[in-house]
Order: structure tokens, then sequence, then C-alpha cells
């Protein structure tokens, strides 16, 4: 496509003069997507549908988008569930403390819009954490009243008749 249109021709008529050549020299044989309707075809319009493409694509999550204060917001929002999964109450205060110092230094030099955050009472949250720690497993039945590893064996691969 290094030609220059001629003088005394319309663009319209110079690209449909090439789309013409093109297609006869077989161009746009075997293009990925031939013949198939054109994605998204009759969905509303978004106008982020490039970033939201493009974090698809690089397959990470809109975090790095969201202004600072969103983010610790939704932080302390998704606390609860964070902690859940710790084992200690030192791990579960070391979190709290590490989400205090950053809302700290956010409310030291605000910046993006402001949202209300405050920094989280680490007891309250150890407290809620010991609420709703899972209770531990069930142990298993003592070996006695279980019946002997062979006949158990037997039975799952007795043959049936």
């Amino acid at each position: 496509m290094t030609e220059r249109k001629p003088a005394g021709m319309t663009y319209e008529s110079w690209l449909d003069k090439q789309i013409r050549e093109a297609t006869d020299r077989g161009e746009f044989d075997d293009l990925p997507g031939a013949g198939k309707p054109l994605p998204d075809a009759g969905q509303r319009y978004d106008e982020d549908w490039w970033l939201k493409d493009y974090l698809r694509r690089e397959g990470v999550s809109g975090d790095g988008v969201l202004p600072p204060s969103l983010l610790l917001r939704r932080d302390v929002e998704r606390l609860p569930e964070a902690v859940r999964a710790m084992n200690s109450e030192q791990r579960v205060r070391e979190h709290v403390s590490e989400l205090n110092d950053r809302i700290v230094a956010w409310l030291r030099m605000p910046h993006g819009p402001h949202v209300n955050v405050t920094p989280v009472d680490a007891d309250e949250a150890v407290a809620q954490w010991r609420a709703r720690r899972q209770p531990p497993a069930p142990r298993e039945e003592p070996a006695a009243e279980r019946p002997p590893a062979a006949s158990r064996w037997r039975a799952l691969f007795r043959r049936r008749r």
C-alpha cells in the first residue's frame, strides 16, 4: 500500500479499485473468521470494550486501574474473607497491620476520589476471626470399631454375580 492516489480520481473509487484488485488476487481468501458473524453483533456498545478486552487478554484483574482509595475500601470490606483461612492470630494481626499502614499512608497524602476509609481495629478483627473460624475437622473412628482392612478390601472387590 505504498502507491498514492492518482490525480483526478476520488478516494472512494481509488479504494474500491484497490479492494477489487486484492479480491481478484485472492488476498482476502482464508481470512480467520470468514463466513462467521461479527463478534458482539447485536449487543449494546460498551465504551470501555478495549480496556476490558486488554485486561482479559493479559489475564489480569482491573485492580491496576482502580484508584488507591477504592482499593483500600475494597480490602477493608474483604478483610473477613481474607483472614478466614489464616491459621494464627499473629498472622491476622500482621495482615491488619499491613492494611492499616496502607490506609494511614493514604490518609496522610490522599489522592484520587475521596472515600471514607479508616484504620481497622486489630482486636475486633481478631475477635471476628475467632468467631468465624472453621471448627476442627472431625477425628477418625478408633481402629477397634472399624472392620479389619482385609475384609474392607474383600467387600470392595467382591464379584457381583
